[in-house]
């Protein structure tokens, strides 16, 4: 297989848009990321689209060869890709795959979702999509109970308590404060944090990610070709699991298989460990799913996520900086662009450029995760000298 870079990236905000179709988000990022890449359109042979719940909320689907079409591009394969909350994290790896097997030496991944115009009880129904439906609808339970029973379970096993998960929701919320793509950055106390609407015991409102909307794009070229362009950062690996898509088919909800396999093929292909991590973007839709990823991860000793998150050691300064982009609690999460937004700010923080800077930071990790933890995709990259 031959080794791949990301020659150019982009990104809209994440927030409302009332007045920007999903095409019109999709195209704004995958603009961006072309013409930082400096790649003629005409090389681009490939297009691959992370949307979960464009059919239902918009009405719209064959949404990669609109979004070809409105960007000028060549007779290419098109294709959406769907793995619910997982679904930018896949499309990327499907482009990195598509140069990497000699498919093409150049291919476009983009992620969008538009989300803020439906109504509450809209959403939930169309993201509880990413759930069997046939075994865990009928319990009515929605992803916010799903995360407040995992952190009951965390809880009886480590001890974790508000005070823990309110670390996370405050460092998430006050790097967001530092990245202008973020919409909902925040200097809380641990009382705005406990004070908020309950939504699912334990879980508050600041616990849970907002909907939004958005885009993020990420060109993908053979490394040789890619050495010319100073912007250029490598993928040194990107993972794909699955894990089980029934509530009742995790034997322990306190880890996702997807994630802890997902990690471990991403550290084999890569020859690293998490210990050569520098800091991680991962998939916080809700504040105890950042401890539960910190530990799947590796990157945080098993039964320690809740501990670190207090101790200040996942802050941009501490041992490993987690979410320094502020997060899905605080850029919010457009499904479909999640993984390609977290793209986006890892290469900005390996290009030493990031608003929120970790120091010397040359890999780092993305983590996306889909659904009750049935996709999950984890992707490593590196500054070329690092």
């Amino acid at each position: 297989m031959r080794q791949v870079s990301i020659t150019g990236v982009g990104s809209t905000r994440f927030g409302r848009f009332p007045d920007q179709s999903i095409i019109d988000l999709a195209v704004t990022a995958a603009n961006q990321a072309i013409l930082e890449s400096g790649i003629p359109r005409d090389q681009i042979g490939a297009l691959y689209l992370g949307n979960f719940v464009s059919g239902p909320l918009t009405g719209q689907e064959v949404l990669a060869g609109l979004v070809a079409d409105a960007l000028g591009l060549a007779n290419i394969p098109c294709t959406k890709v769907e793995g619910a909350c997982a679904s930018g994290g896949i499309a990327f790896r499907h482009a990195c795959l598509s140069v990497s097997s000699g498919v093409c030496d150049t291919a476009l991944a983009v992620g969008v979702e538009k989300m803020t115009h439906a109504r509450t009880p809209e959403t939930t129904a169309a993201l509880n999509c990413a759930m069997d439906n046939r075994s865990d609808g009928p319990s009515g339970l929605t992803f916010p109970g799903l995360f407040g029973i995992a952190w009951r379970l965390h809880e009886a096993r480590y001890g974790t308590r508000r005070e823990h998960v309110s670390a996370v929701v405050r460092k998430n919320k006050r790097n967001g404060l530092r990245n202008p793509l973020a919409q909902m950055g925040a200097d809380l106390t641990d009382e705005d944090i406990a004070d908020s609407v309950l939504i699912a015991d334990p879980l508050r409102l600041f616990d849970c990610c907002p909907t939004s909307d958005g885009a993020a794009a990420a060109v993908v070229t053979l490394r040789g070709q890619a050495r010319d362009n100073p912007l250029a950062i490598d993928v040194l690996a990107s993972a794909q699991t699955r894990g089980s898509a029934r509530i009742a088919g995790h034997p322990d909800l306190c880890t996702f298989e997807a994630t802890v396999e997902a990690a471990r093929r991403a550290y084999e292909m890569a020859g690293l460990c998490a210990t050569d991590i520098d800091f991680a973007e991962l998939h916080d839709c809700f504040s105890v799913a950042e401890i539960l990823d910190t530990e799947d991860l590796g990157i945080v000793p098993r039964g320690k996520g809740h501990e670190w998150a207090l101790e200040g050691r996942t802050a941009v300064d501490g041992s490993i900086p987690v979410n320094p982009s502020g997060g899905l609690l605080a850029k919010g999460h457009p499904v479909g662009a999640t993984g390609l937004g977290q793209i986006y700010e890892s290469v900005m923080q390996l290009r030493g450029i990031h608003p929120n800077q970790v120091k010397d930071a040359a890999i780092g990790l993305t983590h996306n995760l889909g659904g009750t933890g049935v996709a999950c995709s984890v992707t490593i990259l590196g500054r070329p000298d690092a």
